[in-house]
């Protein structure tokens, strides 16, 4: 029996890595509302940017980034929209949504994956 949520815990681990060693300020993590979650927040350089992370321990079920369909993403968009109001951010601040997607340990940042969803 599969333990989705070690899995997860398992892929965020490694994307928290490989962001601290790209050299970004992590500010959250597993950042949740009612009927929302963000994986990872933080800033690169000029950008705000919200994280999905998928992990695949291989290609048997696709490629992790293809389970971040648009109900997810809304999912997204509406916790970051949340978190934007609760934090007090400026609009002006450039926002972005990556996914991070994990197959068997090789990790592939999409950055500006994709736009925001209504």
């Amino acid at each position: 029996m599969r333990n989705t949520r070690l899995e997860g815990n398992i892929g965020e681990d490694i994307a928290m890595m490989f962001l601290t060693k790209q050299g970004v300020e992590v500010l959250e993590r597993n950042y949740r509302i009612k009927g929302g979650e963000i994986d990872i927040i933080y800033k690169d350089g000029d950008y705000l940017s919200f994280a999905e992370v998928k992990y695949r321990s291989s290609g048997a079920f696709g490629q992790a980034y293809e389970a971040v369909d648009y109900a997810k993403r809304k999912r997204i968009c509406k916790a970051s929209r949340v978190y934007l109001y609760s934090k007090h951010i400026p609009e002006n601040v450039y926002i972005r949504y990556d996914v991070i997607s994990i197959m068997d340990k090789e990790v592939t940042w999409y950055k500006n994956a994709f736009d925001y969803a209504n």
